[in-house]
C-alpha cells in the first residue's frame, strides 16, 4: 500500500490475538504498522510483533525491490513494534538504528545489546536527511512509554505518530474509527493526558497532511476531526452528552433500581443513558464510557464490609487512568449496614475536580417509598439542565438566573443574519430589578458589538467552573466576522432565536437592548430580560478561577524568548518577528511579552 509516492506500508494484520496487552478484547484483531521511506537513502519506520517476523521481512524485501535499507527508525520499544529489531539487523548488517537514548537502553534489556557500533542517538529537534526527504524528530515521553519519539517528514508532510492516533482492529476490517480508537486511547494512554497535550501543542506547529500510527489506519482526510478528539480525550473534557450508570447486583434488587433509575433519566430528557452491568460487560468499554460522558452514577452493594469486587475493580481502572472533571452520583444497597457510598468515595479520593451529587440513594435490600423518592431526586438533579434546555419542560421565567451574575466570565451570543456568533466578556451586571435591567459592556473592535448594535438582541451564557480552556479558545481567540464558531455543533435556541450553549453554563438570559451608552473604546448595552433559564447549580466561573485553574500555565522555566499573553504559547528565540502570528490562538506579535 502506497502512502505517498515515496512512502510504502509494510505492516501486518493479526487475527489470532484475542486479548491485546493481555487484557483488551480485540474481536477484529490488530494491525502492527511499519513503513518504508524510499529516497537516496532508505529508512524503515519500526518493526512488528514477533509472531509476524517472516511476513514482515517478506513485505520489506518486496517493497525494497532489490535495494538495501540504510536506517531503522525505532520510535517505540513496546514488543509489538520492536520485537524484530535484532532480526532486521541480522538481515541488513550494514543498516544503522536511529532512536532515543532511552530506547537503546531498553534494547539492551530486550536483546542483550544496544547495537552500539550501528547506532545514532537522537533527541528533540534532531534531523535526518534521506535525500529530498528530511525527518524531524519530536520527543513524546510517556505517550505512553518514556522513550517515545515521533517523526515528521517535512517533504511529504507526514507525521509518524508512534502509538498516538492508533486503534484496535486489523486494517482489513471496516469499523467506526472513533469507537475503537477511544477504547484504545482510554485504556492504554488515558493516564498520560498532560503528555499528550504537550505533544499536540508541538503538532500544532507542523503542517500535517497524513498521520501514520503504529496501529490502525493511516489518516489522510479531515485530520481536524482526529486531532480534536485527541484534544478532548487528553484534556479529560466531555465528548458526548449523556449519563453512564455502572452497577453490580447480587440478587437483582440493585439491578431493578438501576433499570427504574435509567427510565427516569430518559423521561427527564437525558439524551443518552448508558448502563453497564460490571459483572458481565466488557470492562474496557465501561471504562471508555466513563471518560466519554460527563456524568456517571455508581450503583453497588455493600459486600463483606466493602463493595462488590467488580465495582472495586472498575473504580480502580478509572483512578489508574486519572479519572477527573466529572459529575458523580451514588446508589448503595445493604440489608443491615450499607456503607458502599463511603467506600466508593474513598476510592475516588485522589481524583481531581469531581463534582459529587447532593442527592444519594440508600436502598435497604429492595426499593421502598423512601429510596424511590431518592432515585427521583437524584435523577432530577442530574437532568436539571436537560429539562431547562427543552422548551416544553423549561421554566422560562426563572429570575434566580440573575443571582448567578458576578465578576465572572460569560459567552455572549448573537446572530448577524447569516451565522451565529459568540464572544467572551467579563463585564456584565444587573443594574435594576424593577424592571430587571442588565448592563453588558463590549469592546467596539469586537464583531459582536457591531452585530448587537444592528439587531438589538443577545443571549448571555453564564459559564460555570466546568468550562474547559477550549471554550475560551473558541469564543475568545477568534473573530466571528471570519469564523463560524458554531460550525461543528447543533446549537440550542431560546425564544428569541439566538443560540445558548448546551453545556458548561449554569444559566442564560435573553436580553433586549433598551439603551446604548458610548464609553469610548467600549459600548454599554442596557437591556431588559426577555427570558431566563437556570440549567444547573454549578458555581459561576470567575475571572480569578479562570486564571488560577483553567488558563494553561506557560512552561517558561529555563527558556529564553517570548510568551503569548493570551494563550501561553512560548516562542523561543532572541527576537520575535514583527509579523509573527501565534500558532495556537492566532494573535499577533503585539500580544507577546518577553520571558522574565
Amino acid at each position: 500500500m502506497k502512502i505517498t509516492n515515496d512512502i510504502v506500508y509494510i505492516g501486518v494484520n493479526d487475527h489470532k490475538v484475542d486479548l491485546f496487552e493481555g487484557q483488551y478484547k480485540v474481536p477484529n484483531g490488530m494491525a502492527y504498522n511499519s513503513y518504508l521511506i524510499l529516497d537516496e537513502q532508505i529508512a524503515v519506520m519500526d518493526t512488528v510483533d514477533k509472531n509476524f517476523t517472516h511476513e514482515w521481512l517478506d513485505n520489506l524485501d518486496k517493497a525494497l525491490a532489490g535495494r538495501k535499507p540504510d536506517y531503522l527508525i525505532v520510535q517505540h520499544m513496546e514488543p509489538d513494534h520492536s520485537a524484530n529489531i535484532a532480526n532486521f539487523m541480522k538481515n541488513y548488517p550494514e543498516a544503522t538504528i536511529v532512536s532515543s537514548a532511552k530506547a537503546f537502553a531498553m534494547m539492551k534489556n530486550f536483546f542483550g545489546t544496544d547495537f552500539e557500533d550501528r547506532a545514532i542517538v537522537i533527541a528533540e529537534g534532531n534531523q535526518l536527511p534521506l535525500g529530498k526527504h528530511v525527518l524531524h524528530f519530536v520527543a513524546a515521553p510517556m505517550v505512553h512509554w518514556p522513550e517515545v519519539m515521533v517523526t515528521y517528514d517535512s517533504t511529504d508532510k507526514v507525521l509518524f505518530s508512534a502509538d498516538g492516533f492508533g486503534k484496535f482492529g486489523a486494517l482489513d476490517v471496516t469499523e467506526d474509527w472513533a469507537d475503537e480508537a477511544r477504547r484504545y486511547y482510554i485504556g492504554i494512554v488515558g493516564k498520560y493526558g498532560a503528555q499528550v497535550q504537550a505533544l499536540l501543542k508541538k503538532a500544532a506547529t507542523l503542517e500535517i497532511e497524513k498521520i501514520c500510527p503504529l496501529h490502525g489506519p493511516v489518516l489522510t482526510e479531515n485530520l481536524g476531526y482526529y486531532l480534536n478528539l485527541y484534544n478532548t480525550w487528553s484534556s479529560y473534557a466531555v465528548e458526548s452528552e449523556g449519563i453512564v450508570v455502572a452497577y453490580t447486583s447480587v440478587y437483582g434488587n440493585t439491578r431493578k433500581a438501576v433499570e427504574t433509575f435509567a427510565d427516569k433519566l430518559r423521561a427527564k430528557g437525558c439524551p443518552k443513558v448508558v448502563v453497564h452491568d460490571l459483572a458481565r460487560c466488557d470492562m474496557s468499554k465501561a471504562v471508555e464510557d466513563a471518560f466519554r460522558y460527563g456524568r456517571i452514577v455508581l450503583a453497588t452493594t455493600t459486600y463483606n464490609s466493602d463493595i462488590f469486587p467488580f465495582m472495586r475493580e472498575y473504580i480502580e481502572h478509572l483512578t489508574a487512568r486519572a479519572f477527573q472533571s466529572r459529575t458523580v452520583g451514588f446508589i448503595e444497597n445493604g440489608s443491615w449496614a450499607p456503607q458502599a457510598i463511603k467506600v466508593m468515595k474513598g476510592l475516588l479520593e485522589g481524583c481531581k475536580n469531581l463534582n459529587y451529587c447532593e442527592n444519594n440513594v440508600k436502598i435497604t435490600s429492595a426499593l421502598n417509598e423512601t429510596s424511590s423518592s431518592q432515585l427521583e431526586a437524584l435523577a432530577e438533579e442530574l437532568c436539571k439542565d436537560y429539562l431547562a434546555q427543552k422548551d416544553e419542560t423549561a421554566n422560562k421565567n426563572d429570575l434566580s438566573a440573575l443571582f448567578n451574575i458576578g465578576y465572572g466570565l460569560y459567552v455572549v451570543t448573537s446572530n448577524d443574519g447569516k451565522k451565529d456568533n459568540g464572544l467572551i466578556v467579563n463585564t456584565i451586571s444587573q443594574v435594576t430589578n424593577t424592571p430587571n435591567r442588565v448592563a453588558v459592556c463590549i469592546n467596539k473592535q469586537n464583531y459582536s458589538h457591531h452585530v448587537i448594535q444592528q439587531t438589538g438582541i443577545m443571549n448571555v451564557n453564564v459559564l460555570s467552573v466546568e468550562a474547559p480552556f477550549s471554550v475560551f479558545e473558541s469564543f475568545g481567540f477568534r473573530s466571528g466576522r471570519n469564523t463560524d464558531k458554531f460550525a461543528d455543533c447543533t446549537p440550542l435556541r431560546s425564544d428569541n432565536g439566538l443560540v445558548f450553549l448546551p453545556k458548561y453554563i449554569n444559566s442564560f438570559m435573553s436580553l433586549k437592548v433598551e439603551q446604548y451608552v458610548d464609553l469610548d473604546t467600549h459600548g454599554m448595552f442596557i437591556c431588559s430580560v426577555t427570558e431566563a433559564r437556570v440549567l444547573s447549580n454549578k458555581e459561576t466561573m470567575t475571572y480569578t478561577y479562570y486564571q488560577n485553574n483553567v488558563k494553561p500555565k506557560p512552561k517558561t522555566e529555563g527558556k529564553k524568548g517570548y510568551v503569548c499573553k493570551i494563550c501561553g504559547y512560548v516562542y523561543e528565540g532572541d527576537e520575535l518577528p514583527e509579523d509573527f502570528i501565534c500558532p495556537l490562538c492566532k494573535h499577533p506579535a503585539s500580544d507577546f511579552e518577553p520571558i522574565s
